[in-house]
């Protein structure tokens, strides 16, 4: 019975998590107990339970009698993550390259020319998919469970920033070089290099995100100076 309980809210919370990642439960959104019981056709349990873990993986915030809340990713919290995930990945591309076999390193080859391919047609969404697959198979391949939960976890948390680094100007072609340098120290065996390429990876995405936030507000200043040139208020 125990394990049928935990099972329920186990699939609770992987459906909370889609709705949240969907883009249904936005970030600072109010959770709504009784609709999502209605909407998932549970009890409040499971719900209560399922709550719990967002809870600590970081997605879900509760207020006292005021009740729980999608989180919202602030700058600052990019400033505090990157830094940490980089060294993690990092040390992940490290393991992957002492553990990797002719065949992981045959895979991550086809991977690479599938980042190559959407790069060259500038098919983002495709590249996306390429980059996230070489980033799982590297942890998979370091073979370290600690390290793998851990950067699970944090890009849990990324993920509600809905994270577009690759529409930075330029920044496509500047990932695929960093990709591709990744995989040169690990197909070398250079283990301290591809911990190296790693962490510059991770440490340029977020100067990436950092240029597109800047960008985003010069718009709107921008907008706002019209706006007041025309006599417009808002």
């Amino acid at each position: 019975m125990a394990g049928h309980v935990n099972s329920m809210h186990d699939q609770v919370a992987q459906q909370l998590r889609d709705l949240i990642f969907g883009g249904d439960l936005t970030p600072g959104a109010f959770v709504d107990e009784t609709r999502l019981c209605e909407q998932l056709a549970i009890s409040r349990t499971p719900l209560r339970e399922a709550l719990k873990v967002l809870t600590a993986e970081g997605l879900i915030r509760h207020e006292p009698r005021r009740g729980c809340f999608v989180n919202q990713v602030t700058e600052q919290d990019l400033d505090e993550i990157f830094p940490v995930i980089a060294l993690l990945e990092g040390r992940c591309a490290f393991e992957a390259t002492q553990q990797a076999s002719d065949a992981d390193i045959a895979t991550l080859e086809e991977l690479h020319h599938q980042l190559e391919d959407s790069a060259a047609q500038g098919l983002i969404p495709q590249y996306y998919a390429a980059n996230y697959a070489i980033h799982e198979a590297i942890i998979a391949m370091a073979g370290n469970k600690w390290l793998a939960q851990v950067i699970g976890d944090l890009r849990k948390i990324l993920k509600l920033a809905r994270l577009q680094q690759l529409n930075a100007p330029g920044r496509l072609s500047q990932s695929l070089e960093e990709h591709m340098a990744i995989f040169a120290a690990l197909k070398a065996r250079d283990a301290e290099g591809a911990d190296a390429a790693m962490r510059i990876h991770l440490t340029r995405q977020r100067e990436a995100l950092r240029l597109l936030a800047r960008q985003s507000k010069s718009r709107i200043s921008a907008a706002n100076t019209e706006h007041d040139k025309h006599g417009v208020s808002t």
